[in-house]
């Protein structure tokens, strides 16, 4: 039993040391460790201390054994094969020593050949190099002699055309001489530039001329150009040719002038206006149209150049007129006989707009001559712009120019003409504004007798300031560039503040009397400027200018990027500042009527506060409910001053009036009649009468429920007539919610007492309001206390 004991003690004794040893042994590398330290690591792993194990040494000797046996074989087959492979790499090597020993003898061998080959060749390179020279500048002249033989072979078919008289196929050749310049455009021949231009400039004129003098005769023979309105073709002479033959021989020679147009431009300039007038580009005008425009053109230099009398700078309307009058006399014709060639042809050109360009650009000349001219006389530059502004109208309106092709506003958006345009502008507007304020019919309505017409009872001078803002937008809306536009617009805002200003020194005249004749015309006026400028805000011609001023706005300061972006969002408009300031002016003359008629009213009513509310007889001793005496002068007076208004303002001005007023007769009776006082139950029931069936029906004519307008007034008189018995329990019901404020369950009371209240028709006035009104009341019934 002792040995067993201590054998077990000894196994637990010795079972921490073994698996601390075991740790050890498992952490140690037998390749790098001590050989003795490793030997002695492996018996204290295997056997330890326990003796019983020494049975496992012969097992663990013949397992080393087995290792030591296996680990001497495979030193033996290492060191066996390793020369094997050590001499296997070496005969490689030597091998590839070899190899690269012939490659570099064979590179030398050929290299020594490529230098002997290149000496031997280079006289032969030099050689070839030199004829390799010659042939490239051989093939170069080659090269320019077929450009020139091609030229000249043109040029001889185009001189075997006209011998042979047939035009059509000179002019096409000459289309192919004209298109092989253009190609050649970016050579660096000069020379044969020059020579290919010098020839398509000669045989273009020769062809020009001659077809030109043909289409002439032609014209002349149809009696072009049509200079007088009752003046057809139809009644040309045909003494050697039927007109269809004359007819025919247009529509021949129009087709060919028109295959000359790509040499025409090639060799021709077209004149230019000075880049100052910053014309739209545009192409030129064909050329069998340039022929029909010459007698026109020649014409009008006669008559309106020089010292002719038709050529007067006070009559801009003779040349604008006349060249209306050519456009209208050649429509039909242009439109019946030459647009059908230009369609035959395949040609997009529309002739009368080809037509009436060439007569334009006589236009234009003529007014950069003109204008100059005129910039220090007020009254013949302010003539000439309205003419150029009735002439623009009519050529887009009956002629169909489009605004994108060079047009008279063009030569009027030139810096200096048009800084002189707006200050005329400006001038002769606010000359206008001080005449029409001057005028005795200015604060009187041009329709004032006509009901229908005249709702916002619109005073002359509104109604003539607001027309002069819509004729000078009509000016301006044409105008080439936002930029310009923006300008006029700045000028109308500016009138507009200017005007404002004027009715407000107006209106500051007329403030004793605010009820008066004039300061209503003057409060209509405001208003219907201030209306139509909201109207002005969404048209679309506005809202351009709007987009186009964000577009133009580049450097801005914070403030400014505010209002910027209410503009971008659409929140604010181009009008919006001057809109603002009239609705203030509004507003403040409004609360000066509005005042003055509540302190005439209130004056009145000085009595009707005193009456004797305490003391009246109930309904029931009277037989008949009447108006109370003392209440007649302020109805009166309020009666007349609304019929007044009524008549003097316009129908959204008067509402206004008379809801602002209603909201101050409400409160100043709650106040000043019902609170100071208190009522019996007769004077409680006269107040009713008064404001039900008095006060209220005056009111009627201008909304369906009046007694809404005076809630204070009528929720008052609701409490004071309230019979006993329901009053006594709505008092304790308020009475109750307010003694529990401070309780649980006052959320729950607060509601019951607005609910009994709202039972009785009781909304605007509070529980504390109903209270007060309670204890005005003297019909209590004596309870003792």
């Amino acid at each position: 039993m002792a040995s067993k004991d201590n054998g077990k003690e000894l196994d637990n004794s010795n079972s921490p040391a073994q698996t601390k040893s075991s740790e050890t042994f498992e952490e140690s590398d037998p390749d790098t460790c001590d050989i003795p330290f490793y030997v002695t690591e492996l018996i204290e792993k295997e056997i330890g201390s326990d003796l019983k194990s020494l049975k496992k040494l012969s097992s663990l000797i013949e397992t080393i054994a087995d290792e030591k046996k296996q680990l001497e074989e495979q030193v033996l087959t290492v060191s066996s094969e390793a020369p094997k492979r050590i001499q296997a790499a070496l005969k490689n090597a030597e091998d590839t020593k070899e190899a690269l020993g012939h490659l570099l003898e064979k590179e030398a061998s050929v290299s020594e050949s490529i230098s002997k080959h290149l000496v031997e060749a280079a006289p032969w390179m030099e050689d070839l190099g030199m004829l390799t020279d010659q042939i490239e500048e051989v093939e170069r002249h080659l090269s320019y002699l077929k450009w020139i033989s091609q030229i000249e072979e043109l040029s001889d078919n185009i001189q075997q055309h006209l011998m042979t008289n047939d035009v059509a196929e000179a002019a096409s050749t000459l289309v192919s001489m004209a298109e092989l310049a253009i190609k050649l455009q970016e050579s660096s021949c000069t020379n044969l530039l020059n020579f290919l231009r010098s020839t398509v400039q000669f045989w273009h004129k020769i062809l020009k001329d001659k077809l030109t003098s043909d289409f002439e005769e032609v014209l002349n023979l149809l009696h072009w150009p049509f200079v007088g309105p009752l003046q057809s073709p139809s009644t040309a002479s045909s003494s050697s040719a039927s007109l269809g033959e004359v007819f025919g021989n247009l529509e021949t020679l129009f087709s060919q002038l028109l295959k000359l147009q790509t040499s025409d431009e090639l060799i021709s300039k077209p004149k230019q206006m000075p880049e100052k007038y910053s014309l739209p580009m545009s192409p030129p005008i064909i050329l069998p149209i340039q022929i029909m425009l010459f007698p026109l053109q020649k014409r009008f230099r006669y008559h309106f150049s020089g010292n002719r009398q038709t050529n007067a700078l006070s009559k801009p309307e003779w040349y604008l007129t006349q060249v209306l009058m050519w456009i209208g006399n050649h429509t039909k014709f242009i439109h019946e006989r030459i647009q059908p060639i230009l369609n035959k042809t395949g040609s997009s050109v529309n002739a009368k707009l080809e037509f009436t360009r060439g007569l334009v650009m006589l236009v234009l000349e003529k007014l950069s001559v003109d204008i100059p001219c005129l910039l220090y006389d007020d009254i013949l530059f302010c003539h000439l712009v309205d003419e150029v502004l009735l002439f623009h109208r009519e050529l887009q309106s009956t002629h169909g120019y489009p605004a994108t092709l060079p047009n008279c506003m063009h030569i009027l958006s030139e810096e200096t003409a048009f800084q002189r345009w707006l200050t005329v502008e400006r001038k002769l507007a606010l000359e206008k504004m001080d005449s029409m304020l001057s005028s005795e019919a200015a604060w009187t309505s041009q329709y004032k007798d006509i009901s229908d017409v005249d709702e916002m009872k619109v005073p002359d001078c509104a109604e003539t300031f607001m027309t002069l803002l819509l004729v000078i937008t009509d000016r301006y809306k044409n105008l080439p560039t936002a930029s310009r536009k923006l300008k006029f617009l700045e000028l109308q805002k500016d009138l507009v503040d200017d005007f404002r200003i004027r009715l407000t020194q107006v209106m500051k005249e007329e403030s004793r009397a605010p009820l008066g004749f004039r300061y209503c015309a003057i409060l209509n006026a405001v208003n219907y400027v201030a209306s139509v400028l909201g109207d002005w805000a969404d048209n679309v011609f506005f809202l351009q200018l709007q987009q186009a001023a964000l577009e133009i706005c580049s450097d801005l300061t914070s403030s400014s990027k505010l209002q910027l972006g209410q503009l971008a969002s659409m929140e604010i408009s181009v009008f919006d500042d001057m809109i603002n300031l009239l609705e203030r002016l509004k507003n403040d003359m409004l609360s000066r009527q509005v005042e003055n008629v509540f302190k005439e009213v209130k004056e009145a009513a000085r009595m009707y506060k005193k009456e004797r509310w305490l003391s009246l007889p109930s309904q029931s001793e009277q037989a008949v409910m009447s108006l109370s005496s003392t209440a007649c002068p302020m109805l009166l007076a309020l009666r007349d001053r609304l019929l007044q208004l009524e008549q003097q303002l316009c129908h959204t001005l008067f509402k206004t009036v008379w809801q602002m007023l209603a909201e101050k007769l409400d409160m100043f009776i709650y106040q000043d009649v019902i609170l100071a006082n208190h009522f019996n139950e007769g004077g409680a029931a006269q107040l009713q009468f008064d404001m039900s069936r008095n006060l209220f029906p005056l009111f009627s004519h201008y909304c369906k429920r009046p007694e809404n307008y005076f809630k204070h007034v009528k929720e008052a008189c609701i409490i004071l007539n309230l019979n006993v018995g329901p009053a006594l329990l709505l008092k304790d019901v308020l009475q109750s919610a307010s003694e529990s404020v401070d309780s649980t369950s006052s959320s729950n009371k607060l509601p019951s007492a607005t609910a009994a209240l709202n039972e009785l028709g009781i909304y605007k006035l509070a529980p504390q309001d109903v209270e007060i009104l309670f204890n005005l009341r003297t019909n209590w019934p004596n309870t003792g206390k």
